[in-house]
């Protein structure tokens, strides 16, 4: 069942965003030759901690840390690890705060140092596809508006366009209906309306779409080895343009 927010669910899932966003830009810092991403999703969880927040995601379905940490051919649910993070990496730092019984969730990518060019434009790329994914997000559009948004922008690079995963909606839990592909057909699917809270979260990959599931149950890879790179928001559905609440230039941010 969907279910649009109330006007106090709305400004607590605001105010978890705010965090969220805060701690991405303090990663953006972070990431570099060396670091493990055992050591970010340290510094996560401290600083849930330290603001009064839970990271959401641990214990979900039994996953065991407050991050996901996908590095190169991940596409998602990777494990933090103790392996250094090399130059020319990148990785995708993917996590859900519960603050107050408000949910966030954002993913971001991250270069490691000097990536190829190839990389930078992927991750430019797929993070132009968010927004364009983000502009349909309005009361009124369907479903399939934002995957054929994002479909048309990325086909024309020749990436492939992740299936097996998708947003969401979001709240009181995790993972709420309505599912929300990065492509399909526009006038297709549910239609959206004033007060939904959502995620739009393309994963796409340099070579083909298909992924593989790793030995441990959670971690997606592509099939083809290639990179992967993922750029989430939450979003609330308006009349207007979407309220993003994991905006990291929004007002408010916090200085961690």
């Amino acid at each position: 069942m969907i279910q649009r927010k109330s006007d106090r669910e709305i400004e607590l899932m605001k105010e978890a965003g705010v965090l969220v966003a805060s701690i991405h830009r303090k990663l953006a810092t972070m990431v570099r030759p060396g670091v493990t991403t055992l050591e970010l999703d340290a510094f996560v969880e401290k600083t849930l901690k330290k603001h009064g927040a839970k990271p959401a995601q641990k214990g979900y379905l039994g996953y065991a840390y407050a991050t996901c940490a996908s590095i190169n051919d991940e596409i998602c649910h990777g494990f933090p690890r103790n392996q250094p993070l090399k130059e020319g990496d990148v990785v995708t730092m993917d996590f859900v705060v519960d603050l107050n019984g408000g949910l966030a969730d954002s993913a971001w990518t991250y270069e490691v140092g000097e990536v190829s060019d190839e990389i930078k434009q992927l991750n430019r790329v797929t993070e132009e596809a968010l927004y364009k994914g983000i502009e349909q997000a309005v009361a009124g559009n369907r479903v399939g508006d934002i995957g054929a948004a994002i479909q048309s922008f990325i086909e024309p690079y020749g990436y492939g366009i992740v299936r097996d995963f998708a947003g969401h909606g979001i709240g009181p839990t995790i993972h709420e209906e309505p599912n929300i592909p990065h492509f399909g057909k526009g006038g297709k699917g549910q239609r959206l309306k004033e007060g939904m809270v959502i995620t739009i979260e393309p994963m796409i990959n340099i070579g083909d779409w298909q992924s593989k599931m790793d030995d441990n149950g959670w971690t997606a890879r592509t099939r083809d080895k290639t990179i992967s790179t993922q750029y989430e928001h939450t979003l609330v559905v308006t009349k207007g343009n979407p309220i993003i609440t994991t905006d990291q230039n929004q007002e408010g941010m916090i200085d961690l």
